[in-house]
């Protein structure tokens, strides 16, 4: 391939990489702010009822009075600690569990591979819902939730992955040399696995940020006066037609970190798989 073209092939390939940056990074300015600054108190009720946009509330009020670019905000902050709560729980109990049985024996592994072909089986967000309802409706209910049923996803991916790394050469090579099982995993295994999980993981985020949305508008999320993005849908629902920002802003909202997200997953995938550079 001709230097120029290789270098427009870069391009193209960090395009989607760069924009899901973009769009990601101003969520996760937004959600910084609001932990040092809002325009006013989430619990503010003195703007009046579906005030237009103006002074002092750019965005207006919903039908409390409350500010909608405060809630705006701080729903963006509850958005992103669900993602990433989410996953760090999906990550640490699913890479672990994948690890065991990757290594276990052919019954055990048979075993594990059934149970996590039914909890997959099982709609995760029904599974979230039992779990929310069994202890009290809270943010962090939510993330443990959205964690647990994430992490048959993750621990089914990583089985398959570190049967895979196990079955070659260079892992026989290593063992026959004298090299601990541990000193395998940390030097063989995990490294080799890394990419394709973190493409997932970056995908299984975009999914915990859905997940903790729909708890929130079915009132099993975060409760007031933090208002999560999905709780405003829900409570902009009986106003849609008089105020229709109060339900449009937090769904464009949503929608612009799904995809960011999504975005930024297939850049990693592009930038870590040799394949794809090696096609280009």
């Amino acid at each position: 391939m001709k230097p120029a073209a290789a270098q427009g092939a870069r391009r193209r390939r960090s395009l989607p990489l760069t924009t899901g940056c973009v769009l990601v990074g101003l969520i996760v300015a937004v959600g910084l702010l609001s932990l040092v600054w809002v325009p006013f108190s989430p619990d503010d009720t003195s703007g009046g009822r579906l005030a237009q946009p103006g002074l002092p509330h750019l965005l207006g009020t919903d039908k409390l009075g409350r500010d909608l670019l405060t809630q705006l905000m701080i729903g963006a902050r509850i958005a992103l600690a669900s993602g990433v709560g989410a996953v760090a729980i999906g990550a640490l109990l699913g890479i672990s569990l994948g690890l065991a049985a990757g290594f276990a024996t052919r019954w055990l592994d048979d075993v594990v591979a059934a149970l996590l072909d039914i909890l997959i089986a099982f709609p995760t967000l029904l599974l979230a819902m039992l779990v929310v309802a069994a202890r009290s409706a809270s943010l962090g209910s939510a993330v443990i939730a959205i964690g647990l049923a994430m992490t048959a996803v993750v621990a089914r991916l990583t089985r398959v992955l570190v049967k895979q790394v196990l079955s070659q050469d260079y892992i026989t090579a290593a063992r026959t040399s004298g090299t601990s099982w541990p000193r395998v995993v940390t030097g063989h295994v995990l490294p080799n696995i890394w990419a394709t999980l973190s493409v997932n993981l970056a995908l299984q985020f975009g999914l915990a940020v859905l997940a903790e949305a729909s708890l929130s508008y079915l009132g099993l999320g975060a409760p007031p006066p933090n208002e999560s993005w999905g709780r405003m849908l829900q409570e902009a629902q009986a106003t849609v037609l008089t105020a229709p920002l109060g339900a449009i802003a937090p769904g464009v909202l949503l929608v612009v970190l799904v995809i960011g997200v999504n975005l930024v997953a297939d850049g990693l995938r592009d930038t870590m798989d040799p394949t794809r550079r090696r096609s280009s």
